[in-house]
């Protein structure tokens, strides 16, 4: 194996700094086909994401699902992309860009850098990378926007920085979040955001949570993201001091015949009605940016499921993006996860 290294370092008073990375899922780079080919390639490709022999995936990925997915996606994608392109992307440099307003306000300027990243797509993780070095970056803290834990989203994320510093012949001081659901911040931040919604709107009949789902197998092999789903549930109801009846957890986006968690979202969309629940909410606490998942499939496609069913009224609450209180939060977990070993060392102490 053939190891970087830093060629250009200079020992003579130059301090190292620390980069900050919040890292996301990804978004292709144009709705189109030929994009949506490259992403889902990548995306469906790694191994966290679906697990299943990879001899007998890559025959079922490059000749079955890309070519027929491609064309599909790249239509659905359309319906959300804006002037600014992807609203994951954009909404994501934007959450970096108010953190590093922060940093700079607390930290001083050019003490620590923020940049966003994307699991899959651009930016990459490897180009963020490589821009650190370049910088003198030698403390990297990343915090994965993905509240509850789970192997396919916050561990493949590691997955992705350790494939990066296996070929580092230094290897940067490195700190990873590995998820933050039962951090008191993001549960204010998540009830803050219903209870502004609650005051303009009234309580619906059911406020219903929304999370990305996983194939029931995943569960049973021991991931916990399911557990980590209900906890969120639970402690924003308590916060906002909600009935059991008012509140329930669902799960969407799923993908293929096998089974995965349950209840779904659509089918549950589509049975409320008959059980003369006319009047709802939907919030996503798992997603931190709004995305294609959630402006597409809970805001445009489950909302016809509910209102061709009989549903009267329904609402989705937006993900925090970067609400005031989400950049908060974030900078929280942030600042408790910086390097103070620096903190008494000047550049007078370097040089001599």
């Amino acid at each position: 194996m053939k190891f970087d290294g830093q060629k250009d370092y200079n020992h003579n008073g130059r301090l190292p700094k620390t980069g900050v990375i919040i890292t996301n899922l990804g978004t292709p780079d144009a709705p189109e086909p030929q994009a949506l080919r490259r992403y889902l390639k990548e995306f469906l490709s790694d191994p966290r994401v679906v697990e299943v022999p990879r001899l007998i995936w890559w025959f079922i990925l490059n000749l079955v699902i890309v070519p027929l997915r491609s064309k599909s996606s790249a239509k659905n994608y359309k319906t959300v992309w804006t002037d600014d392109g992807s609203p994951l992307l954009d909404i994501t440099l934007r959450q970096a860009a108010a953190l590093q307003t922060k940093v700079d306000q607390n930290y001083g300027i050019n003490k620590v850098v923020v940049a966003g990243a994307m699991r899959y797509g651009t930016p990459s993780i490897k180009s963020v990378l490589q821009s650190f070095t370049k910088e003198n970056i030698r403390n990297i803290v990343v915090l994965p926007l993905y509240p509850q834990y789970c192997a396919a989203t916050n561990g493949s994320t590691f997955d992705a920085f350790a494939k990066e510093f296996i070929k580092y012949r230094w290897v940067p001081e490195f700190k990873f979040i590995s998820g933050y659901h039962l951090k008191p911040s993001y549960i204010d931040a998540m009830a803050n955001s219903i209870s502004d919604y609650i005051d303009r709107k009234g309580l619906p009949d059911i406020l219903l949570f929304s999370y990305h789902g996983i194939p029931q197998k995943y569960l049973d092999r021991g991931d916990p993201y399911y557990c980590f789903c209900i906890q969120t549930t639970r402690l924003i109801q308590r916060k906002l001091k909600l009935e059991d009846d008012k509140v329930m957890t669902t799960f969407q986006s799923r993908f293929g015949k096998e089974q995965w968690l349950q209840p779904y979202t659509d089918k549950t969309l589509q049975s409320l009605p008959a059980q003369n629940i006319k009047n709802i909410a939907v919030v996503c606490p798992g997603f931190s940016a709004d995305c294609l998942e959630t402006l597409e499939e809970i805001k445009i496609e489950n909302k016809e499921y509910f209102i061709e069913a009989g549903g009267e009224s329904y609402d989705y609450i937006p993900c925090l993006n970067d609400d005031l209180g989400h950049i908060n939060m974030m900078y929280d977990l942030i600042e408790e996860n910086l390097p103070n070993q620096y903190e008494n060392i000047t550049s007078h102490t370097l040089k001599n």
